[in-house]
């Protein structure tokens, strides 16, 4: 045995070796995925006449497949079209995310994408500074302060969850402003890391391979993923989750206990 692959590794890149067993993503027994089509396993059709259709298949989500493959139960607290803004505003409630029943122990969040993509401004992106952590009332209407609601209200029910926040890929069809928007949206991610405690960028904008014409067809159906591109996308992010967890140990040794404060005489120490 080579214990050494369970260890940090000396210029390792996160995607260097992929971990189809899930690796130690498998060390949290639930998961919350916070997202929009991208996280719903949502697939395209295309009638007679050429109108397209969105499904929300869940159990093709990367989601599932995470489930599925590290024994983890995983809620889809996600839906097509959704942005950070709708979600925190209605949907959250809709699917139960902010439930103290539903709470969970690690959150992945997908959001932006349809911010990103769909016409908006470096200005909506926001900054930093947007999220009040004092008084999430008080966070600024963009982006960043919406999506800092929302990893605040997941703290209110799990004190201890840890956060893993997605970036989005680099695309080949991407026009400049979204190539922009996309790389000042990565930057922001890094530093709500450094803003709140326990919380990681699994950072597919710089190293996931660029979704260029060839990974489109074969990995995509239309404007969205096929099944395959799913299966892929739940193979990247448990293996970056593994990367993380072998490179920052002192923050996982007690997983178990998240979630348990208070609960049976169990005293951990944060």
């Amino acid at each position: 045995m080579d214990i050494k692959k369970y260890y940090a590794i000396e210029e390792e890149n996160p995607l260097d070796t992929m971990k189809p067993d899930g690796g130690l993503t498998a060390i949290f027994r639930t998961i919350g995925c916070i997202g929009d089509s991208l996280s719903s396993g949502e697939f395209e059709s295309t009638n007679d006449d050429g109108e397209k259709g969105y499904h929300d298949m869940y159990e093709y989500s990367w989601g599932q497949h995470i489930a599925r493959t590290t024994g983890a139960k995983v809620y889809n607290f996600s839906r097509g079209g959704m942005t950070a803004d709708a979600f925190h505003r209605s949907f959250a409630e809709t699917c139960g995310c902010y439930r103290e029943e539903n709470a969970c122990q690690a959150y992945i969040i997908a959001m932006g994408f349809n911010e990103v993509m769909f016409g908006q401004s470096m200005s909506y992106l926001g900054k930093i500074e947007d999220i009040d952590l004092e008084n999430p009332e008080n966070n600024k209407g963009t982006l960043a302060g919406w999506y800092g609601r929302i990893i605040q209200q997941c703290q209110k029910i799990s004190p201890k969850a840890r956060f893993f926040l997605m970036t989005m890929p680099k695309e080949t069809s991407d026009p400049a402003n979204c190539a922009e928007l996309k790389e000042a949206y990565a930057a922001l991610l890094h530093q709500m890391a450094g803003l709140f405690p326990f919380t990681y960028v699994i950072d597919f904008h710089k190293y996931a391979p660029v979704y260029d014409e060839k990974f489109k067809d074969t990995f995509y159906l239309g404007g969205h993923m096929n099944a395959s591109g799913y299966w892929l996308t739940a193979q990247m992010t448990m293996t970056y989750i593994d990367y993380i967890i072998r490179n920052h140990p002192e923050d996982f040794t007690q997983t178990g206990f998240i979630g348990k404060g208070g609960v049976h005489n169990i005293h951990a120490k944060w």
